[in-house]
């Protein structure tokens, strides 16, 4: 039994060395040895900072700074046309909603006019249930329960019923449109609904719509422990957005999510490095590479996507998703301690020694150019 003990004892010593030492050893000095190019990467001096990947395409841009301008000047029809422009591409067609919510923040007379003139208008009905539960969120703030003040919870609590109202009567105006039912989603966890009820709205949601991202972001809070759920619940909804991705979606996305909740709700160690863990991130990698790599989603879930391989010791892979990423750095797992570069230099330096990657003379630098 002693001898047991003891192998025992020295295998997880080496399992602890190779999680929490090597890295720390390697990150400790890889910015003074650590050559990108060598390894495929864009130099240190080419990083960039401000965003988590290219900038979108100038005509899109343009597009949606006419539609807000429109808007502020009173033209709530360029609004209404832009959203119906979408289709059925509902994930775009939220995006498109998201957006003009921003727009409504600064001015919303133009949303009560059109409200006025089509009052049979789903689209317009989402929007406003859609600003009323973000308004009450802002109330509550984004704390958890016992840093918020009691004046504050009792307000956001109360607003909440008349913001689901408004998203039911939107469904019944296009009983197609899966938009109230992501509203209704949103809500839910602060409404406290029971999970049966939230089932009930689950179930009208994928209904309609599926693979609704910005639905099973949503949902995905609702599973976690934080509100309604657990850490196993929320895991394995997870996995289920994994397995359930189609080709195309960047829903497999939804698990890096649910990972960096876990670190966000417990620390740095909550990552569960296991076969599980590695085998999904492996799917997730699979899926990313069916995206369009002109989805807007996809740079910020490929630094998750990398930063997260990086904790499961899955160093080639990760080095393979830094390459992906390109110079852009201006995401969230490098941003935490106020200086992304240096964070994400440690971080794609650190995959490259571990992946005991040889490095070459002259290497393609690969990502997505400026």
């Amino acid at each position: 039994m002693t001898i047991f003990l003891a192998v025992l004892l020295g295998v997880l010593l080496v399992a602890l060395h190779r999680l929490f030492i090597t890295p720390r050893r390697t990150a400790g000095g890889v910015t003074e040895h650590f050559v990108a190019s060598a390894y495929g990467l864009p130099p240190r001096e080419l990083l960039d900072p401000q965003r988590p990947g290219p900038p979108p395409p100038a005509a899109r841009t343009e597009e949606r700074q006419a539609v807000a301008h429109a808007a502020w000047d009173g033209d709530w029809k360029a609004a209404e046309r832009y959203i119906r422009a979408a289709g059925k591409d509902w994930d775009e067609r939220w995006d498109r909603l998201e957006l003009l919510q921003q727009v409504a923040r600064e001015d919303d007379a133009w949303l009560h006019a059109w409200r006025a003139a089509e009052p049979g208008n789903c689209d317009a009905a989402t929007l406003h249930a859609s600003i009323m539960v973000h308004r009450a969120w802002e109330i509550r703030g984004s704390g958890y329960v016992h840093e918020v003040p009691a004046s504050d919870m009792n307000t956001f609590r109360a607003m909440l019923p008349a913001a689901i109202e408004e998203a039911r009567q939107a469904a019944l105006l296009d009983p197609e449109n899966p938009g109230p039912w992501v509203v209704m989603i949103t809500a839910a966890r602060g409404a406290r609904y029971g999970h049966s009820q939230f089932e009930w709205l689950w179930e009208g949601l994928t209904a309609r719509a599926p693979h609704h991202y910005e639905g099973h972001g949503q949902a995905l809070q609702y599973w976690c422990a934080k509100w309604h759920g657990s850490d196993r619940r929320m895991m394995r909804f997870a996995r289920r957005a994994v397995g359930n991705a189609p080709a195309g979606s960047p829903l497999a996305g939804i698990y890096l999510q649910a990972l960096r909740e876990l670190t966000d709700r417990r620390g740095s160690v909550a990552l569960p490095v296991t076969p599980m863990t590695r085998k999904v991130l492996r799917q997730v990698a699979a899926s990313f590479e069916q995206v369009p790599p002109d989805d807007e989603r996809l740079p910020s879930l490929r630094h998750l996507l990398a930063h997260s391989m990086l904790r499961a010791m899955m160093y080639a892979a990760a080095l393979e998703q830094f390459r992906l990423i390109g110079p852009w750095c201006g995401a969230r797992p490098w941003q935490g301690d106020g200086n992304p570069v240096a964070a994400f230099e440690t971080a794609r330096g650190t995959a490259a020694k571990l992946s005991r990657t040889r490095p070459a003379p002259t290497s393609k630098v690969y990502g997505m150019g400026r």
